[in-house]
């Protein structure tokens, strides 16, 4: 049985190292962007991203100011056994983000959406964001913390209830076209890592773009042959906006963009898109069944 002190801890530290180290595929991803582009404005942007998470890394800081919204994604075995049961789940992530924010890891950003009255601890209704599933026949946990910027939330997040008739042609152009908006004047922190949902209900759709962008590993497709296509007929087009880092003039607006699909009703065809920003802070706690914690920014590790 998982002790929840223990949850709490993975939690709380994945957070915290979710906002001070970048991802090594993202890192990747910056560097090679980097060698790509040829504008000074673009480079210029780079390197003071790859500067500031240098200097967080070291303990100089965070990689970035805005630690947006507080996201927990976890996967539990069918074996897996909590003290307290499940729903202590949520009670662990609110102690965690709390103590982040007390630690200054977080910045308190979350506020009443009506009254603009704000905690001063990132709580509040639905915050912090538990996503649970259920994958396989362990009894460990595995939590990545994700904390999302609220440029690339606000300006990056994109829906449309498209005709089926629209087909494909109709889903790549909206999909250029709120990249497009989002990435213009660098409002969503570009170079981009860009999740795309197609199908299911709207909030399905919407769901399911937020964890392509946010869960999928920089640079990997989706297996379905003609979804990866798609992915690859999106990032290619994008490239020639004539949009580089920041807003600037350049090639790098987006440095992955990922989809997935979900089934959906024959009269429907939702499309949503959800942009993370270029740092893509995620870091990953997996608990075994005995407890033991570890870490990696790799999330397919």
């Amino acid at each position: 049985m998982i002790k929840f002190s223990t949850i709490r801890s993975a939690m709380y530290e994945a957070m915290c190292k979710a906002v001070t180290l970048i991802p090594p595929d993202v890192e990747l991803f910056l560097q090679k962007a980097l060698k790509e582009e040829t504008e000074p404005l673009a480079r210029k942007h780079l390197e003071l991203t790859l500067e500031n998470a240098r200097l967080a890394a070291k303990g100089e800081g965070l990689v970035c100011g805005d630690t947006g919204f507080p996201l927990y994604f976890i996967k539990a075995g069918n074996n897996t056994k909590i003290e307290g049961g499940f729903g202590t789940l949520w009670k662990a992530a609110r102690k965690a983000t709390m103590q982040a924010t007390a630690k200054s890891f977080l910045r308190p950003t979350m506020v009443d959406p009506l009254t603009r009255d704000n905690p001063g601890n990132n709580l509040g209704q639905e915050m912090p964001k538990i996503s649970l599933k259920f994958e396989g026949q362990g009894n460990g946990l595995e939590i990545i913390a994700v904390p999302k910027g609220g440029g690339s939330e606000i300006f990056g997040t994109f829906y449309k209830m498209m005709y089926p008739a629209d087909g494909e042609t109709g889903i790549l152009k909206f999909i250029v076209e709120s990249v497009y908006k989002g990435c213009y004047a660098g409002k969503v922190c570009p170079p981009a890592i860009v999740g795309v949902g197609i199908g299911g209900t709207a909030d399905i759709c919407m769901q399911i773009a937020k964890e392509a962008a946010v869960l999928t590993p920089l640079g990997t497709h989706n297996p379905d042959p003609r979804v990866e296509k798609m992915e690859k007929k999106l990032l290619h087009a994008l490239r020639h906006l004539g949009l580089g880092p920041m807003g600037s003039k350049g090639l790098n607006a987006v440095m992955s963009l990922h989809i997935r699909t979900a089934a959906t009703h024959t009269a429907a065809l939702p499309v949503a898109v959800n942009a993370q920003c270029s740092i893509g802070r995620r870091w990953k706690a997996s608990i075994t069944g005995q407890g033991n914690i570890s870490f990696t920014g790799d999330i397919n590790a």
